[in-house]
């Protein structure tokens, strides 16, 4: 049975681990049969909480289908996303969770093939196509912003097209055409998928509907990869079907597929969860509006903005206020492949375990009154002595985001055009609510509406 179309693990999948391996460990396990898997659903931020005060940094519980810790705290996630002695596997971590969605995707692999294929796909992100994304996503934000002027709209649909949209030019080197909303539809059953509790394709299941969208989006990329391969295209997808491995063999059709499929959905779906808090928070903090705006003024109007993004040092910490506040992936789930030992206790191999970007993010030791939006947390003054690994929306390590520089660049020119046209406002309670697994996202869509200044 094929890899991507079963959850039994791969055969260098180290074997279960017995089932009282890690019982040593305080914990909660939740009632029988489904664990945890609602609670965390329901409130996984403050699940975590919880445990914490009540367990401590290393807690065991049971969710999603299986037994594993929860590794808090910046030292958590140095030891397990940094990585240095190779114990944490990420395929193994995310396998149960992705692989019937997103097989041989980036994050689903480790050590040599992972550094092989990021390898090749880091083409794209090279400066000579980060110049060409650049003039794209410049004149893609401006375009759509334009007609976002004086009315109430729910921001995160508006963003979420937008977003697949720039990633449709800038990576696949053509426009989505009729197909878009059907494309948009596939990526939103595949990430809903990710996290329903029915963990196999039965007919009628969320997860059925995911292995579908990801066959249809497979199906789409690999008709497209002959010509391809034939012709000289420049972006990125027509050089990633050229492109060979260490060994001087080009990629197989499904690999090339695969990996579109997860750049694709990881380009746009994070992108619009950032741009929403980001967007949320400046509508709640109209005094950093004001302040970005000023910063935007004093760009030079006769050189392309797409060359002055390094001068916008308050919209970059305001960013990264929104990234700690909201991070786009609010939590890593890896297996040990070797035992280990923190926080005062032995970890067995074969033990699931994972780290929480998200209560990282709010301690009050490294981030004090950490509700409070505050940019200026991420000055040099304020930053220093900060542990490095207390803010880690990108993740770390090998494994760190391969698109950190694009979402970075493309949130400074959304920020740049919408600033300078407008004053966002949002009505009393938008974005109150939000569904945070598998990637964050208002319940309400965010209504929002830019106000021409």
């Amino acid at each position: 049975m094929a890899y991507a179309h079963t959850f039994e693990a791969n055969p260098h999948w180290l074997p279960r681990a017995p089932r009282d391996a890690i019982d040593h460990i305080p914990g909660d396990n939740g009632p029988p049969l489904v664990g945890n898997t609602f609670r965390i659903l329901a409130d996984p931020v403050g699940f975590t909480e919880r445990m914490a005060a009540r367990f401590g940094h290393v807690y065991r519980s049971r969710g999603m289908g299986g037994s594993g810790l929860t590794l808090l705290g910046p030292e958590a996630n140095e030891l397990i996303l940094f990585d240095r002695d190779r114990i944490f596997s990420s395929e193994q971590g995310w396998g149960p969770i992705l692989n019937l969605l997103f097989p041989r995707g980036l994050m689903l692999m480790d050590f040599d093939k992972h550094r092989s294929d990021r390898k090749a796909l880091s083409v794209a992100f090279k400066p000579e196509p980060m110049r060409h994304y650049a003039a794209q996503l410049d004149a893609g934000i401006a375009a759509r912003v334009a007609d976002w002027g004086g009315r109430e709209f729910t921001f995160y649909d508006a963003i979420k097209k937008l977003t697949l949209d720039l990633a449709a030019t800038s990576f696949f080197g053509v426009e989505l055409g009729a197909e878009a909303d059907r494309i948009n539809q596939a990526f939103v059953d595949e990430v809903q998928a990710s996290v329903t509790p029915i963990r196999k394709p039965w007919p009628g299941t969320q997860m059925r509907k995911g292995v579908k969208a990801r066959a249809y989006l497979i199906d789409y990329f690999e008709r497209e990869i002959p010509a391809r391969r034939a012709g000289d295209g420049q972006d990125f997808f027509s050089q990633f079907c050229r492109a060979t491995d260490d060994d001087g063999q080009p990629l197989s059709a499904l690999a090339i597929a695969d990996h579109m499929n997860f750049l694709m959905m990881a380009a746009h779906d994070t992108i619009t969860s950032s741009a929403t808090s980001m967007i949320m928070l400046l509508a709640r903090n109209p005094e950093w509006q004001d302040r970005l705006r000023a910063e935007i003024a004093t760009l030079d109007p006769d050189v392309p903005v797409t060359e002055q993004l390094d001068r916008l040092v308050l919209t970059d910490y305001a960013f990264k206020e929104a990234l700690r506040m909201m991070p786009p992936v609010p939590s890593i789930p890896r297996r040990a492949l070797k035992a280990f030992s923190f926080g005062g206790y032995d970890i067995p191999a074969g033990a699931n375990v994972g780290v929480s970007i998200t209560y990282t993010h709010r301690m009050a030791e490294h981030w004090p009154d950490p509700d409070r939006f505050d940019p200026l947390r991420f000055t040099p003054e304020a930053s220093k002595g900060r542990h490095r690994f207390a803010w880690v929306p990108f993740g770390g390590g090998a494994h760190m985001c391969l698109g950190l520089h694009f979402a970075t660049m493309q949130m400074r020119l959304l920020i740049v055009h919408l600033l300078s046209r407008y004053r966002i406002a949002a009505p009393a309670g938008s974005g109150d609510a939000w569904q945070v697994f598998p990637i964050p996202r208002p319940k309400d869509g965010l209504p929002v509406r830019f106000v021409p200044v």
